[in-house]
């Protein structure tokens, strides 16, 4: 055990993973640590291994137990409360994977418990309340749970026979599907009654929590192993064939004492990690949250001497480098991510040329005259802009339209449809698409037609994820608004499209709301945008790049570094099992 004592820190420091339930404390909602993960299995494995404790020599063998409980089984037969079963197989050498301790003995599962399948239920049986009907779904991290459980009349179970009953203290097991293995005790006062495909097992003699171990480990995968595939469903057979090793009751009551106590300890080490990981995250998003708030340079400067003093310790976790590539989008759209040059043609000369060729087109009927904008009020302007730069609605630099909002008929061959889901890898994703024919395609293109360049940005669900179009294929859109540029020259869509990144976060708090949320057309014609000087959007661009490169490096090593921690972790893992 000194393996795990004096490398808590390795155990603790592992990249962070879902968490597997443990023994039921651990909501699967979680996240813990892949150290302590491991942890959790480790002492479960070396609890039926009979590693985890020591033995008593006065402790009555397992042997004299299994005696025991096959008087107990016959005195149960004769009494009829259960029925006579047929001999299980004699336990081979291959079925034995290590060495017992002094005073064990291996024994198949339908040796010491009996074990019922559940009954099947009518699903016509069902209403809202009235007795619990336990399905493979309601066994979740060890436990039963009851909150969406179907329930049935007391007059439909009233005849059942009290093997289908599930008490306090009882344990069940998931037969089928995705949940099959899956064990979960009855750990409420109330009683419920087992559905098909969960199986009961109910031990004679035994501690039934230790029963939960060696159940809970490898068995069931070198189950599904020995079938050559993973098992989409458990017999009763098999499950009663189970080879697991048994120690003394006596013992079986220390092991179940130190597990709880080792579990215990996972779990204040695991919170400790949690307030240590939300610790740091918060003190990233303040210390970032310094950068693009301050109100002049010097501010500036000062805040950002206080993150580069400590940047090997604040950007060690995805989440926070994450949070990094926010930060440099928010403040390039700030003008404090590269120096302004006063050669540059300013923004206002920039919106005045926009402004001329959008009049041409609108006079040759390329687009239509729309009613004038109102001018951004102070209040509209989030930030000071910097010298040369402007705040402009966003269809007075770019042509905002939208998409079809209805749904056309689908059809094997035709058109691509493009959706917010085929938006939401950051760049635009056609390998799941519905197609709709040529003339439902033109009737959404004469309004919205799509060229290559244009932005596209999702309106409902998942607002935002603003794509640029880098092909040229035709295809219709939904749900999508799309800018386009009055004149190519003028516009640098790649700054475009980093600034709606930061500002859909800002949108979808402003969106109408609903069974989805969205953002109307008129919002985004509206919307205000700090537009620089046509040069330093191109600057602006490139330093962007430049600087997600290097995140992406950095979560490179980070991952690198996690493997290296998981392969060390895994490695005691096995140093432990055969020490």
């Amino acid at each position: 055990m000194h393996l795990i004592a004096d490398h808590l820190d390795i155990w603790t420091a592992a990249p962070v993973t879902k968490a597997n339930g443990g023994r039921g404390r651990v909501s699967a909602a979680n996240r813990s640590p892949y150290g302590i993960k491991k942890l959790r299995e480790l002492i479960l494995e070396l609890a039926v291994r009979g590693m985890l404790v020591d033995q008593d020599p006065n402790d009555e063998p397992a042997s004299v137990l299994l005696e025991k409980i096959e008087k107990e089984k016959n005195r149960l037969i004769k009494e009829g409360k259960i029925k006579k079963q047929k001999p299980l197989p004699k336990i081979s050498e291959e079925e034995n994977p290590f060495e017992l301790p002094p005073g064990w003995k291996w024994a198949r599962l339908g040796e010491v418990s009996d074990f019922v399948n559940g009954f099947a239920f009518k699903s016509s049986d069902f209403v809202e309340t009235g007795i619990g009907i336990v399905k493979i779904g309601d066994i979740q991290n060890g436990e039963l749970t009851n909150g969406s459980m179907s329930r049935v009349k007391e007059d439909v179970v009233a005849g059942l026979d009290d093997f289908f009953k599930v008490i306090k203290g009882d344990l069940l097991i998931a037969m089928s599907g995705a949940t099959t293995g899956k064990l979960g005790f009855n750990r409420t006062d109330e009683i419920f009654y087992i559905n098909q495909r969960v199986g009961k097992i109910s031990p004679y003699c035994l501690d039934v929590e230790y029963l939960f171990y060696p159940l809970t480990t490898k068995i069931v995968e070198n189950l599904a192993k020995s079938m050559g595939s993973a098992i989409p469903n458990l017999s009763t057979v098999q499950i009663k064939n189970i080879v697991f090793a048994l120690p003394p009751l006596a013992e079986q009551h220390r092991i179940v004492a130190k597990v709880d106590g080792l579990m215990a300890l996972c779990d204040r080490l695991e919170q400790q990690q949690g307030d240590s990981s939300a610790t740091h995250q918060t003190l990233v998003e303040n210390l970032l949250a310094t950068l693009t708030t301050a109100a002049d340079h010097q501010e500036f400067a000062e805040a950002w001497h206080r993150i580069a003093g400590h940047f090997d310790t604040l950007f060690t976790t995805e989440e926070s480098i994450d949070q990094l590539k926010q930060s440099i989008l928010q403040l390039a759209v700030q003008g404090k991510l590269v120096p302004q040059d006063p050669n540059d043609e300013p923004a206002s000369v920039l919106l005045e040329k926009i402004a001329k060729e959008k009049a041409r087109l609108i006079k040759e009927g390329k687009i239509k005259k729309q009613k004038p904008l109102p001018e951004i009020s102070d209040a509209e302007k989030l930030f000071e802009v910097p010298e040369g730069w402007v705040w402009a609605r966003l269809n007075d630099v770019y042509d905002v339209r939208d998409g079809t909002h209805d749904t056309p008929r689908y059809v094997p061959q035709g058109y691509p449809l493009v959706t917010s889901k085929n938006l939401s890898s950051g760049k635009l994703d056609l390998t799941e698409i519905k197609f709709i024919s040529e003339k439902d395609h033109l009737q959404i293109k004469e309004r919205s037609g799509v060229d290559k360049f244009d932005i596209l940005f999702a309106m409902i669900g998942s607002i935002g994820n603003p794509v640029i179009v880098d092909i040229e294929d035709d295809f219709s859109i939904k749900n999508v608004a799309i800018f386009k540029y009055y004149v190519k020259q003028f516009s640098v869509p790649e700054y475009l499209c980093k600034f709606l990144s930061i500002a859909s976060n800002n949108m979808k708090a402003e969106a109408a709301g609903g069974v989805q949320s969205f953002v109307s057309l008129g919002m985004l014609r509206k919307y205000p945008a700090p537009i620089p000087p046509l040069a330093e959007q191109h600057r602006i661009v490139a330093k962007i790049d430049e600087l997600m490169a290097l995140c992406d490096q950095l979560k490179a090593t980070l991952t690198q570094s996690q493997q290296q921690s998981e392969k060390l972790i895994d490695a005691m893992f096995q140093q432990l099992l055969v020490a």
